[in-house]
C-alpha cells in the first residue's frame, strides 16, 4: 500500500469530521470547472469529498494559474481555517472532474465552535496535522529534485495522471509540461 498524498487522512479527527458532514451536512454536485470557493470571498461550506477531484489554484499577477494543492475521492476540502474565522480565501478551489460534497456551512461550524470544547480541540489537532502536511511540502520545493517531488508524488497517488491533467501535475510540481513529460520518460 502506498503512503496517503494527503497525509491527514491517517488520523482520527479525520473520522469526525467525517461523520459530521455525513450526519450535519448537505450533498451538493459540482461540475467539471465549477468553483467550490473562489479566492477573495469568505468560503462558505467545509466539505467531505465522497467522489471526485478538486484543486487548489492561485493565479499569478499575468493570469497564469497555478495550482498548490490536490484532493480526491476521500478527503476534504475547505479554506481551512481561515473561513472558520471570517477571512477571506487565499486560494481557489475548483473541481477537476465532477463531484460530490458532503458541505457543512462554515457559518454553522464557527458557532459550534464558540461553545463546543471538543470540536475546538478537533480543530486544534487538524490545523497543527494540515500546517505540518503542507510546510513538508513547501520544504521539499527547496530540498529536493524536480526529479524527486515527481517520484514521491506518484509513489503516493500512482493513478494520478487518470484523475488529473497533465498540465495541472506540472503546475503542482513547478514544472513544464514539457519537463514532466521528459521526467515521466526517465521512470
Amino acid at each position: 500500500m502506498t503512503e496517503e498524498f494527503n497525509s491527514y487522512k491517517h488520523y482520527q479527527f479525520v473520522d469526525f469530521w467525517q461523520k459530521l458532514c455525513e450526519s450535519e451536512g448537505e450533498l451538493r454536485r459540482y461540475e467539471r470547472g465549477d468553483y467550490f470557493f473562489r479566492e477573495g470571498e469568505i468560503a462558505r461550506y467545509f466539505g467531505f469529498i465522497r467522489s471526485g477531484t478538486l484543486k487548489y489554484i492561485t493565479f499569478d499577477s499575468e493570469g497564469v494559474e497555478h495550482v498548490m494543492g490536490l484532493e480526491f475521492t476521500g478527503g476534504f476540502v475547505t479554506d481551512f481555517p481561515f473561513s472558520l474565522h471570517g477571512q477571506k480565501a487565499r486560494t481557489s478551489v475548483v473541481a477537476a472532474s465532477p463531484c460530490e460534497i458532503m458541505c457543512l456551512s462554515t457559518n454553522y461550524l464557527s458557532e459550534k465552535l464558540a461553545t463546543d470544547t471538543h470540536l475546538q480541540n478537533i480543530l486544534a489537532e487538524a490545523t497543527e496535522v494540515v500546517f505540518g502536511m503542507v510546510y513538508d511540502r513547501y520544504k521539499a520545493l527547496y530540498t529536493l529534485t524536480p526529479q524527486q517531488r515527481y517520484n514521491d508524488l506518484i509513489s503516493k497517488h500512482p493513478d494520478l495522471f487518470s484523475l488529473f491533467s497533465l498540465r495541472d501535475i506540472a503546475s503542482f510540481l513547478k514544472i513544464t509540461p514539457t519537463h514532466l513529460s521528459r521526467l515521466r520518460k526517465n521512470i
